[in-house]
């Protein structure tokens, strides 16, 4: 039987919701084709621990129905991937909801479905810190099962910081944590969640508490607990990417979640800003107060108005204007520029486009292609790709 908290959640599908599903299963596939290209692994591993039932009671999916499905149109990932449901409400109504759709046979490993509470069940704890990586014949050690945690409780509980930052430790594993911000932000100012906030953030607790005190805006207090999170898999991972979507409320003007991906690779952190950037409808202006992508539900199907599309355009602006200062008199490859810039910068491959284009059509960027292929565009994120900047005076 669900929760009362819970037991309406799934009665109907809202746009966040939507976007959130999306998002992760528009991204599972695309983060095994990676891994697949530096080592073909024996298993894909997609662990879900809030899961839901699969679909909501309008006949909306949400996302194990729909990885399974972006999953399942790709021959080696059907052969490969393991998928590991729980939820210690909707187990069983998931079960049925995932063999009307697919058969037993679908998959290469069967799916599992849970019903244990996390928090509460050492054996979830175990199952996490589990090593998968094991040594080949010529001597080289890799990961047979690298998988994507995702996360997604009814607020921030259950969520223990240190089991995530141990399944992590094995390569490739990456990890979707969804916080509902409503809760954690009056929370840090109350004394009875500090041991579920002190579970997630265990050695930047007092810090985020006390920047916080500072911060006068929602935005900019989000941004603290962010870059908590962030630094808790730093200090046990060392260098990490992480990066934040937020989810802005669907009747008021304030942020609602943000749903935060953690990765060790700068490959992963590159794709997700991709699809990050496919599903923010607010335009990548990455605002001063959170300095992310963004959904706003009140904006979805609204065309944007002309100061929308200047907000829109100003960073990419911005992006071009620092590039033109940083690169002038050089010489580099469009590919090259981009690997190295990219790695500490929330723009993602397109914005770096958008941007060295804006400058070639103004004048203060050459470029040329090695490849002897006529192309549309002046500007590719390729290594036949060329680029002279101009002087910068």
């Amino acid at each position: 039987m669900a929760s009362n908290d819970n037991i309406h959640f799934f009665d109907q599908q809202k746009a966040n919701s939507r976007i959130k599903a999306m998002i992760v299963s528009e991204y599972f596939p695309h983060y095994c084709q990676i891994i697949a290209s530096k080592h073909m692994p024996e298993r894909f591993g997609h662990f879900d621990l809030f899961s839901g039932p699969g679909v909501y009671e309008d006949g909306q999916e949400s996302t194990p129905i729909l990885l399974a499905r972006n999953c399942h149109r790709m021959e080696f990932l059907r052969q490969r991937l393991w998928m590991v449901f729980n939820d210690v409400n909707w187990s069983e109504k998931l079960r049925e909801n995932f063999y009307q759709r697919f058969n037993d046979s679908d998959f290469g490993f069967r799916p599992h479905f849970g019903h244990s509470e996390v928090g509460k069940e050492p054996k979830i704890d175990k199952f996490l810190r589990r090593s998968w990586m094991k040594q080949n014949q010529s001597g080289r050690v890799f990961n047979e099962c690298p998988s994507v945690l995702f996360i997604d409780p009814f607020g921030y509980k259950a969520i223990h910081t240190d089991v995530l930052t141990d399944f992590m430790k094995s390569w490739g594993n990456e990890v979707f944590i969804f916080i509902n911000s409503k809760r954690i932000n009056p929370a840090l100012d109350n004394s009875k969640f500090e041991e579920d906030l002190r579970n997630l953030l265990p050695t930047t607790f007092d810090q985020v508490k006390a920047d916080i005190r500072t911060k006068r805006t929602l935005g900019e207090r989000l941004q603290v607990i962010i870059n908590g999170i962030g630094e808790e898999f730093k200090r046990k991972l060392g260098h990490v990417f992480y990066t934040a979507f937020k989810f802005q409320e669907e009747d008021i003007n304030t942020t609602s979640h943000f749903i935060l991906h953690i990765t060790k690779g700068p490959k992963g952190y590159e794709l997700i800003k991709q699809i990050y950037n496919d599903f923010d409808n607010v335009g990548a202006a990455f605002d001063a107060e959170s300095n992310t992508y963004t959904f706003d539900a009140k904006m979805d199907n609204r065309p944007p108005s002309m100061f929308e599309e200047e907000l829109r355009q100003a960073p990419i602006d911005k992006l071009a204007e620092e590039l033109w200062k940083k690169y002038a008199n050089q010489t580099i490859s469009a590919q090259k520029l981009f690997d190295d810039e990219q790695k500490e910068t929330k723009f993602c491959r397109m914005h770096y486009a958008m941007a060295l284009r804006s400058l070639y059509s103004k004048g203060a960027l050459q470029s040329r292609f090695t490849d002897d292929k006529k192309h549309v565009v002046s500007v590719l994120i390729n290594d036949n790709c060329i680029l002279t900047f101009v002087n910068h005076d």
